[in-house]
Order: structure tokens, then C-alpha cells, then sequence
């Protein structure tokens, strides 16, 4: 896989065009005059842990973008220390550190304890192409990818059009949490 990360920005581009209304970014973005400014700030903290620990996936055409992260390789390091105060100061800020905190924990309860699994992140297309087909083949790819490491993929979503779109390839819902909205847990296992 060619290095995705000298591309940085237009995948953070891509990212924000596509989470900017999305329910479970908002959730965890504190919601002031500077919501788009910290939408891109997760996006790039986001970029930025993927290419450590994880791979960024970008289309041929730069119109779509996926981050998948390993977590069972993710370490505690003083980058990442210093990753985690920006995200809280930069991103939700402190009022709403305990709501997210509270949702990861909830979420990270269905994921499996003794079994590395590849974690699907984001994947986002640029809204003037969805439905071209540029999403389903990243997918395909990242599955792909998952098959050649014997990982199972999990991931979350709050678009019941995205379930839909998941369950197409092979996915299923294992989990529905309610944060004032629906956030569909989803796994493939093979």
C-alpha cells in the first residue's frame, strides 16, 4: 500500500465534507461557534493515530477515504499522551469529556476481549459522489485486507442508510446504544 499520509489533507478534507452532519461526530464536538474547526481537528487527530497504528486508504480519484485502526497495537506513548490532550482540549472539550468517555466505554463493551480485530473508523465520501460505487470499493479493499490478517471488522455507524449499506457486505448489527441517538454496533466476523 503506497503512503497515504503525505495526502493528510485531503483525506481530512474528505472526512469533514462527510461527518459534518454525522450524529455520532457531533456527539463527541463540543457544539460552539467552532464545531468545523474541531471536526477537522478530530479528523486530522484521527489520520494521525490511523497512520501509527492503523492504515489510511484514499481512492484513486481522492472523491473517498478510509481510516482502520489495530488496536490491539496501539500504545500509550508521550505522542499519543500529548494526541489525547489535544482531542480533549481541541475536540470535545471539557464539558464533554465524561459523555464521551462514558459512549467509548459503552462501546468498547462489545468488542472482543481476547481476539486483535481491525476496527473500522471512518470511511467517508465526498457527498457530491456517494452512490458511485468509490465506498463500496474501498470496502472491499479493507475486507480484503482484514481476510489476509484473519481479523474480524468492527465498526460503528449512526445512518441506518450505512447499516444497510454494511449488511451488503456481510456485516451485522451485534448492538444498538442509545446516546440520543442510534449508534449501530457492527461486526463481520469472516
Amino acid at each position: 500500500m503506497k503512503d497515504i499520509y503525505q495526502h493528510k489533507t485531503i483525506v481530512v478534507d474528505l472526512l469533514c465534507k462527510a461527518f459534518d452532519t454525522n450524529k455520532s461526530v457531533n456527539y463527541i464536538i463540543n457544539q460552539d461557534s467552532r464545531r468545523l474547526q474541531r471536526i477537522k481537528k478530530l479528523m486530522e487527530y484521527s489520520v494521525d493515530v490511523c497512520h501509527v497504528y492503523g492504515n489510511i486508504y484514499l481512492s484513486s480519484d481522492n472523491k473517498s477515504c478510509a481510516l482502520t485502526l489495530f488496536p490491539d497495537q496501539k500504545k500509550t506513548t508521550i505522542q499519543t499522551l500529548l494526541w489525547d490532550i489535544q482531542f480533549i482540549w481541541q475536540i470535545t472539550g471539557l464539558s464533554r469529556l465524561k459523555a464521551v468517555l462514558d459512549r467509548e466505554a459503552q462501546i468498547k463493551k462489545g468488542y472482543p476481549a481476547n481476539q486483535p480485530f481491525l476496527y473500522l473508523w471512518f470511511i467517508g465520501v465526498d457527498p457530491a459522489y456517494q452512490a458511485t460505487g468509490t465506498g463500496s470499493t474501498l470496502l472491499s479493499q479493507i475486507i480484503e485486507d482484514a481476510s489476509h490478517v484473519n481479523k474480524p471488522i468492527y465498526l460503528e455507524t449512526s445512518s441506518s442508510d450505512n447499516v444497510r449499506f454494511y449488511q451488503k457486505f456481510g456485516f451485522e448489527v451485534y448492538n444498538q446504544l442509545q446516546f440520543g441517538y442510534t449508534l449501530y454496533a457492527m461486526r463481520k466476523i469472516r
